[in-house]
């Protein structure tokens, strides 16, 4: 990160590696809204667009004929597309793709798992006992959705090491580096192929079962779909959701009064958990140019890559008063924290669950909690955004019901 030469102007060279992006980029969208609402940089192959206005962003979202999907992570240098459907897929290859998952998503689907991903909560909590300190992000939030995944797909929990590592690598590495992308996404390949062949021989009731007798138009999916639905499985379904998780304890970690109102009120969860999806949108997706248009002004260009900031889009502030304040109460929030338009995420269900359940968990042991002293957060790089290191000093904890 501190290798990285310095941004000359947000607006004509954006650098979404750059530290002060990186951790604390509302001001930078804040800045580019008033002046330039889309903007460019040269730092990526072909070049990179960036629009910080709700609307902008929407229309980019819904326009398939202009924006392609094959690509959803800006790079510096690009590589071979890699499948990864239905995210990765345009029409009219996407619907079917899409409809393959749906039934393991449905509201019906994800209460299923509920008191699974509480009893992962209950765990982990557990192990922090009655400790004066500890990691919020490393010991808690990343392990639930790695473990409510893995229970998922029937693969060993064991695994979360690897799990973890393989989405630091693609995800914060890879957009920097194609040699490591590649690399990892060939072990994730290799990895996902060999609990295939052991379901092929020998189905259970779990998610890779699932996908292995599903129909796309009438036909059993290939083995590339396959593989590309499980890599995108693993990848979407951890590191956004314990982001989400991470940041709302950061909220309420360095926000007394709503952490205690919160505590002391369980109604408002709902409304909570919207908000903080709103405000700490997790998830930047991108796009490719396929044909040169134009929006908001600006002209777009064939072959260029889009970041496609629903994180900013959530801070406009045309389109919700007082975007930088965090409401716990806010009724009215068509926030965009998992995307706009066909793609917009299949696994909403499963991480507001998630997110829920971490929360009612965590208030309920420790309702009294704070960043120690001088801690610096540390805040991930590239697509998704989230806290990395949240050390939290503990209040007296109360027992387990």
């Amino acid at each position: 990160m501190s290798a990285r030469p310095p941004v000359r102007d947000w607006a004509t060279d954006f650098d979404h590696f750059n530290l002060q992006w990186v951790e604390d980029p509302f001001p930078i969208w804040d800045d580019l809204r008033r002046r330039c609402p889309v903007a460019h940089s040269t730092r990526y192959e072909d070049g990179a667009y960036f629009a910080s206005r709700y609307d902008d962003v929407r229309e980019i979202a819904y326009d398939s004929e202009h924006f392609s999907s094959r690509r959803v992570i800006v790079r510096e240098q690009k590589i071979p597309v890699v499948p990864s459907p239905p995210i990765t897929s345009d029409p009219p290859e996407h619907t079917p793709a899409r409809k393959v998952l749906l039934p393991a998503f449905t509201p019906q689907a994800i209460a299923k798992l509920k008191p699974r991903a509480r009893a992962v909560c209950r765990e982990l909590l557990e192990r922090i006992g009655g400790a004066a300190s500890c990691d919020g992000a490393i010991d808690y939030a990343q392990h639930i959705p790695v473990r409510v995944i893995a229970h998922m797909l029937d693969l060993p929990e064991a695994d979360g090491d690897r799990f973890r590592d393989w989405i630091h690598r693609i995800l914060e590495i890879g957009p920097t580096n194609p040699q490591v992308a590649m690399q990892t996404l060939e072990e994730l390949t290799r990895y996902f192929h060999g609990h295939v062949e052991a379901r092929r021989a020998r189905p259970g009731d779990d998610l890779i079962s699932f996908l292995i007798a599903a129909r796309m138009d009438g036909q059993p999916l290939s083995q590339p779909n396959l593989l590309g639905m499980l890599r995108l499985l693993l990848i979407a379904g951890i590191d956004t959701t314990w982001s989400g998780i991470g940041a709302s304890l950061w909220h309420l970690a360095t926000h007394p009064e709503d952490r205690c109102r919160l505590a002391a009120d369980a109604s408002l969860m709902p409304t909570a958990i919207e908000e903080f999806l709103r405000a700490y949108a997790p998830v930047t997706m991108a796009r490719e140019v396929v044909k040169e248009t134009s929006v908001g002004g600006c002209t777009f260009k064939e072959k260029a890559q889009v970041l496609l900031s629903f994180p900013a889009a959530n801070r406009d502030p045309a389109m919700f008063p007082d975007p930088d304040r965090v409401i716990i109460e806010r009724a009215e929030n068509r926030h965009a924290a998992f995307g706009l338009g066909r793609h917009r995420c299949l696994g909403s269900n499963l991480a507001r669950m998630e997110m829920t359940v971490a929360i009612e968990e965590w208030l309920a042991r420790f309702p009294d909690f704070r960043l120690a002293d001088g801690a610096r957060v540390k805040w991930s790089e590239g697509t998704v955004r989230g806290p990395r290191r949240l050390p939290f000093v503990l209040g007296t904890a109360r027992n387990p019901v």
